[in-house]
C-alpha cells in the first residue's frame, strides 16, 4: 500500500513538475519579448540622441553667465555645477547685437521709430505773478511848496483820464509867481513905444519866463490866460493828471503842507503790464529774448494769454537758484490785476546743437535797450531814441536756423548720466536683429531727445522695449545698460555670497580671444592709446586748455583707425571701443564743470584699460627712443611753411599751402623703416588732406578750420620725429565759437591764426618741442 502511495505522490509530481517547467518558461518568454518590444520602442529616440554631442562646447554658470570654459566643472565664483550653453548667435556678430525670433519680436511687443532731423520745440514751465509796467507808473507831486486844500481822489482804485483834475493847493509862492507875470506884462505895455528894441526884447522875454515858471508849476493855458486877463490873483491852483490809469498809492492827506517834488498819487496804465517769471538755472539755456510765452491765471480758468520775453535777469537769485524773466503783455480789458498767480510755458524752438532760434526775428530790427521795439528795417528807438540794430547781433536768431537737429523719441532712451544707451534695428538680418549703441544725448525737447553723437539719420531705435532688450543681453553677459563691461547676471556679479577669487589662467579664458593683428593695425591702435593717455593726463592735472586738442587728436586717431585690415575676431572689439572712445574724445571737448571733467577722466581711464586688454597692447604704447636725425632734417621744410602759413592767418591773412604741399612731397619715406614708417603714413595722409582742404578753402574761416587739422597733425608729427629747431605748441579756447583749437609757432609770444587782430593774443602755451635752444 506504500508502495502504491508513493507510486500515486512520483506521479502527481512529475505532472506538476512539467506544469512548472512550462509555466516558468513561459514566463521567462515572456519577460524576453517585453525587453525586445521596450528596446525597439527606445532605439529610435535613442538614435536621434546619438547624433548629438556628447557634451557641450562652451559650458557656463547659470549664477554667473559671463563665465564660459570648454569643459564641466564648478563655477570658479560661487562652485556651482556648469550647465551647457547654447550659442546660436551668428558669426561676427557685435558684442552688443541681440537676434530674436519673429514670435519672440511680438511676444515683446517692441516698436521702433526713425532717427530724423526735424526742428522740435522744448517746453519750459515757470510760475510768477502779474505786476505793473514799469515804464507806464506815473506820479503826481507837488510842483510847488504848498498846503493840500481838497484831494479829488480820495482812495486808491479810482480809475483816471488824462487830464482829469486831483488836488487844489494853497501857495503863497504861487502868488508871488502870479504877480511877477503881470508885472512883467505890465512893463511890455509901458515900453510898447520905447526906441530901444533891447528893452522891448528884454521885457518880453520876462513875460514869456512868468509864464513857463506858471506851466512848470502845473498850471494850464487857459489857467494863466485866465489870470493874465483878469488881472487879479489867486491863491489856489488845480494840479490835473498827466496820464491815465489806476490811482494805485494815495500818499497824502487833506490839510497836510507838501514840498516841491513830495508825492500825492501814483497812477499806473494797466493797459499794459508785466508778468514776472521765475525760470530754473537749468532752463536758462531755452529762454531768449524775443520769444512767445503762453501763460494763464486762476482768475480765467480756460483762458490763456500770451507775450513776448523782453527781459532776463543777468543776476541769479542765491537762494532761490532761480532768475527773473519778463514778459510784457497787452491788457486791453484790464483782466491781469498786479499781483494775480499765473502758470506759464515757453516753447523755445530748438535747431542743430541744441540752440534755441527764433525765425520770426530774421531779418527784423531790435532796440538794444528797449528789445520789445522790432521793426521790418533800420530806424531809431521809439522810447530812447537809440539806433536799432540787427537782430543777429543779438542773439535772437541762432545762425543755424537752417540745420534741424537729429532726435529720436524719449521712449527710445535708457539713461546713463549725460550718455544714454538706445537699441538700433538692424537691416538685412534674417531674423529680427537689433544692436546696443552708447550715444551722447542734447537736451530734452518736449518727447524728444536730440542726439549729439552716435546715430545717422534714418536708424531705427527701439522706442518701446528697450529695456526688455537690454535684460536679455544682460543674461547673456555682453555689454547692456546695467552692465557696460559685459558680465554681471542680472546685477550678481557684485553680490558677496561667498565667491572665489579668479585665478589669472581663469581670467584669461574669460577675455577677448587672442587675435594676431598686422603691423599697420597695431600702430593705429597704439596711437589711439597715446591720444586717449595724453588726455587723460591733461585732465588728471586740471589743464583743460591742452585738453581739449588732446581730445581732438583721439578723434582723429580713432577716424584713422582701417576696421577692413582687422581679423574677423577683433573687430567687434574694436568697434566697441571706438564708440566709446569716440564718445569720450566728444564729451571732452565740451567740458564744462569740475564734476564733469572727474566724470568723463573715470569713464575714460575704464574704456582706455579694456581696449588696451582686449587688444592686447601694452600698458604703454611703444615710443621712439630717438627721433631720426636724417628724416627730421627732411621734415624741415614742411615745418617752415607751415610756421609760413600760420604768421598769415595771424595776420589775418589767406595762405598759400602750395609750397607746403611742395614740401611733403619732397619728404623722403626711404629714410624710415618698420614702426617709424607705420607711425609716419598715418600722419602723411592727415597732412595732406588738411593742406588740400586749404588749398580749395572758400574765404579764410574755411582756411582756419583746415589748419586746424593741419596743426593737429603737425603736432603728433613733432613729438615723435623732433623738429630741428625749437616749436611752441599753444591752445585756443576761444576758436570756432569756444571750440578750443591748438597751433605751432617758432616764438613764445602768442600770435593767434584762428583770432587775428581781433584778439592776438588770446591762447596759452602748453608746451615746448625740437630742439633746446
Amino acid at each position: 500500500m506504500n508502495n502504491t502511495i508513493t507510486e500515486k505522490i512520483s506521479n502527481v509530481w512529475k505532472t506538476r513538475k512539467k506544469t512548472v517547467i512550462y509555466f516558468l518558461l513561459a514566463l521567462l518568454a515572456f519577460f524576453i519579448l517585453g525587453r525586445c518590444t521596450v528596446s525597439h520602442r527606445t532605439a529610435e529616440p535613442h538614435a536621434e540622441h546619438a547624433a548629438e554631442p556628447a557634451q557641450a562646447e562652451v559650458w557656463t554658470c547659470s549664477m554667473h553667465p559671463q563665465i564660459k570654459l570648454p569643459k564641466p566643472g564648478k563655477c570658479p565664483l560661487c562652485g556651482m555645477n556648469l550647465i551647457p550653453l547654447i550659442d546660436d548667435s551668428e558669426e561676427g556678430a557685435g558684442l552688443r547685437e541681440l537676434s530674436v525670433s519673429e514670435t519672440s519680436a511680438k511676444l515683446m511687443q517692441l516698436e521702433t521709430s526713425p532717427a530724423e532731423r526735424r526742428f522740435v520745440q522744448a517746453e519750459v514751465r515757470m510760475t510768477g505773478k502779474v505786476n505793473y509796467d514799469e515804464t507806464r507808473v506815473s506820479y503826481i507831486t507837488a510842483r510847488m511848496p504848498g498846503r493840500l486844500d481838497n484831494l479829488f481822489v480820495d482812495y486808491t482804485g479810482v480809475q483816471v483820464k488824462k487830464g482829469d483834475h486831483m488836488v487844489s493847493i494853497y501857495s503863497p509862492e504861487l502868488l508871488s509867481a502870479q504877480q511877477e507875470l503881470l508885472q512883467a506884462i505890465d512893463s511890455v505895455k509901458k515900453l510898447k513905444n520905447s526906441d530901444l528894441s533891447i528893452v522891448r526884447e528884454a521885457s518880453n522875454a520876462n513875460v514869456e519866463a512868468s509864464r513857463e515858471k506858471l506851466r512848470l508849476w502845473g498850471l494850464k493855458s487857459d489857467q494863466i490866460q485866465t489870470i493874465e486877463t483878469r488881472g487879479s490873483l489867486t491863491d489856489h491852483v488845480t494840479l490835473y493828471s498827466p496820464v491815465g490809469g489806476i490811482v494805485i498809492h494815495k500818499n497824502a492827506q487833506e490839510g497836510m503842507y507838501v514840498k516841491t517834488g513830495d508825492r500825492i498819487y501814483t497812477v499806473a496804465d494797466l493797459s499794459r503790464v508785466w508778468i514776472e517769471l521765475d525760470a530754473y538755472e537749468s532752463d536758462l539755456p531755452w529762454l531768449r529774448y524775443g520769444s512767445e510765452v503762453t501763460f494763464s491765471s486762476e482768475a480765467w480758468p480756460g483762458e490763456y494769454f500770451s507775450g513776448t520775453i523782453t527781459f532776463i535777469d543777468p543776476i541769479l537769485n542765491a537762494k532761490t537758484r532761480t532768475v527773473s524773466v519778463r514778459v510784457n503783455v497787452e491788457n486791453p480789458g484790464l483782466k491781469l490785476k498786479p499781483g494775480m498767480f499765473v502758470r506759464a510755458i515757453a516753447h523755445p524752438q530748438i535747431a542743430k546743437g541744441g540752440k534755441v532760434m527764433n525765425p520770426n526775428l530774421a531779418g527784423k530790427w531790435i532796440s538794444p535797450m528797449h528789445p520789445e521795439i522790432v521793426k521790418d528795417g533800420p530806424g531809431s528807438c521809439d522810447v530812447c531814441g537809440m539806433p536799432l540794430v540787427p537782430a543777429e547781433e543779438l542773439g535772437y536768431v541762432t545762425e543755424e536756423r537752417a540745420n534741424a537737429p537729429l532726435v529720436i523719441p524719449a521712449s527710445a532712451v535708457l539713461l546713463t548720466g549725460t550718455r544714454a544707451i538706445v537699441y538700433v534695428e538692424l537691416s538685412g538680418k534674417e531674423k529680427p536683429t537689433y544692436e546696443g549703441r552708447e550715444i551722447i544725448l542734447g537736451p530734452k525737447a518736449g518727447n524728444d531727445y536730440i542726439v549729439r553723437r552716435g546715430l545717422s539719420e534714418g536708424d531705427r531705435v527701439v522706442s518701446k522695449g528697450a529695456f526688455k532688450l537690454d535684460a536679455e543681453l544682460q543674461i547673456q553677459a555682453k555689454p547692456s545698460m546695467m552692465t557696460p563691461e559685459g558680465g554681471g547676471g542680472g546685477g550678481m556679479a557684485g553680490m558677496d555670497h561667498g565667491e572665489k577669487k579668479m585665478t589669472p589662467e581663469e581670467m584669461e579664458k574669460m577675455g577677448t580671444p587672442a587675435a594676431a593683428l598686422p603691423m599697420t593695425a597695431t600702430m593705429q591702435f597704439q596711437a589711439v592709446q597715446t591720444a586717449a593717455q595724453a588726455a587723460l593726463e591733461a585732465l588728471n592735472n586740471g589743464d583743460f586748455a591742452k585738453a581739449n586738442p588732446l581730445f581732438q587728436t583721439l578723434e582723429k586717431a580713432i577716424e584713422d583707425v582701417n576696421a577692413a585690415t582687422l581679423p574677423a575676431a577683433a573687430q567687434p572689439f574694436w568697434n566697441e571701443a571706438a564708440m566709446l572712445l569716440g564718445n569720450d574724445a566728444a564729451e571732452g571737448k565740451t567740458l564744462a564743470s569740475e564734476i564733469a571733467v572727474k566724470t568723463l577722466a573715470a569713464q575714460l581711464r575704464t574704456h582706455l584699460e579694456s581696449f588696451v586688454k582686449k587688444m592686447g597692447l601694452r600698458a604703454e604704447p611703444m615710443k621712439m627712443e630717438t627721433a631720426n636725425p636724417a628724416f627730421s632734417q627732411s621734415l624741415q621744410p614742411l615745418f617752415s611753411e607751415y610756421l609760413s602759413i600760420q604768421k598769415a592767418l595771424a595776420d589775418d591773412q589767406l595762405p598759400d599751402p602750395s609750397s607746403a604741399l611742395r614740401a611733403l612731397d619732397s619728404v623722403d619715406m626711404s629714410l624710415l623703416e618698420g614702426a617709424e614708417h607705420m607711425q609716419w603714413m598715418p600722419q602723411e595722409k592727415a597732412i595732406r588732406t588738411a593742406l588740400e582742404q586749404m588749398e580749395t578753402a572758400a574765404d579764410i574761416a574755411d582756411a582756419r578750420r583746415a589748419f586746424s587739422a593741419l596743426s593737429s597733425a603737425l603736432s603728433q608729427t613733432g613729438k615723435v620725429f623732433q623738429p630741428l629747431e625749437t616749436l611752441y605748441e599753444f591752445s585756443c579756447p576761444m576758436a570756432f565759437g569756444s571750440e578750443s583749437a591748438g597751433w605751432l609757432q617758432s616764438s613764445d609770444q602768442t600770435a593767434n591764426p584762428y583770432l587775428g587782430a581781433s584778439m592776438p593774443t588770446c591762447g596759452k602755451m602748453i608746451q615746448k618741442m625740437g630742439k633746446t635752444k
